[in-house]
């Protein structure tokens, strides 16, 4: 069972875990030893989470979101299966918390007068100083 927050766990069986052997160099450790953990998590069919949560998981998940709706999140930094695992766990805990908080709403304002006004003036300053690079005229 994962613990997200107070009001929300997430069951074991939506979670699946998967070991390999991790890449890059490392010796002989890295050959005998699957330390990379890889998380699914079924978010899609999770009864935990509302559709919101899930549209905005999604959002967040980014490539990590399979077609059939789970998230898969690998980690392999250490060389420890069990420091693998609880960091995979984190980042999903962090993912999942990110997805409750439901965004605000932007409430939509008017430009005060002194905006509007300095604006204005602002442009106007502009115009004068590109009028000024015009072709300069004889004096004669």
């Amino acid at each position: 069972m994962l613990r997200i927050n107070d009001s929300l766990t997430i069951a074991d069986w939506e979670l699946v875990e998967t070991f390999s052997r991790s890449q890059g160099p490392g010796g002989q450790n890295v050959n005998k030893v699957e330390t990379a953990v890889e998380l699914r998590f079924e978010a899609e069919r999770s009864p935990h989470l509302s559709d919101p949560v899930k549209a905005r998981l999604k959002r967040l998940a980014g490539r990590r979101w399979t077609t059939d709706g789970a998230i898969v999140i690998r980690a392999e930094e250490t060389r420890s299966q069990a420091r693998n695992r609880e960091m995979a766990r984190d980042r999903l805990v962090e993912m999942i918390r990110a997805a409750l908080v439901a965004p605000k709403r932007r409430i939509a304002t008017k430009p005060t007068y002194g905006s509007q006004l300095r604006r204005l003036k602002s442009k106007t300053v502009r115009g004068e100083v590109k009028s000024l690079r015009g072709k300069v005229e004889d004096p004669e």
